[in-house]
């Protein structure tokens, strides 16, 4: 385990980035969620949390430890929105469940840049949530979306379709609301390039 290695060196790193994810919040419906909150419910609040604790050994050596909380990223190159662009140009996208859940989720040229901030800034440790300022719900990145690709967004996937094609893990993923705040990095002064959704749809 990296942890165990690099806290075992002579000539330690200053600091030891591990990436997470904002699932460790698990569905909070609508409240708003920094780096405060406790550990959500469900597989995935398990997983990174179990994830995340295992770079105590780290922390414990006097390495400054970074626990990166990310969001959906927003890159037409990969990722959800890759997989959702074919649909939804042939006009085939539509809202998910009641469509009022959050999502959180941030521009991937606003990624490289707020890690380097964050490596840049020693007050800097433990959880950070990278997200974009400005979580939609789902209806919004929806609606959003379809603007710019000016297309159609009139089919919808029920909830319980929802379950039942994709299980407990599309559950979690697709209908679970995460309304998260960057807390720690708008406190740090990081000034985001594409806080909107609809700027970092269209680059």
């Amino acid at each position: 385990m990296l942890s165990t290695y690099f806290s075992k060196l002579e000539n330690k790193p200053k600091v030891f980035i591990s990436c997470s994810a904002i699932g460790f919040y698990g569905d909070c419906k609508n409240d708003n969620v920094t780096e405060e909150n406790k550990k959500g419910k469900g597989f995935l609040s398990d997983v990174t949390d179990e994830w995340e604790k295992a770079t105590n050994i780290a922390s414990k050596a006097g390495i400054r430890v970074v626990n990166i909380r990310l969001g959906m990223v927003l890159s037409k190159e990969g990722g959800a929105l890759k997989k959702m662009l074919f649909p939804f140009k042939m006009g085939l996208g539509g809202t998910i469940g009641d469509a009022k859940q959050y999502i959180s989720w941030i521009s991937i040229k606003d990624l490289p840049s707020s890690i380097n901030h964050i490596i840049d800034n020693k007050d800097i440790k433990g959880a950070v949530n990278v997200v974009s300022p400005n979580p939609v719900t789902n209806y919004e990145f929806t609606k959003t979306l379809g603007k710019v690709l000016n297309r159609p967004t009139v089919l919808p996937l029920p909830k319980f379709l929802t379950k039942l094609i994709f299980g407990e893990m599309g559950e979690e993923l697709l209908l679970s609301s995460i309304k998260v705040k960057p807390e720690k990095l708008l406190n740090t002064e990081f000034k985001f390039k594409y806080p909107k959704l609809e700027m970092a749809l269209k680059i």
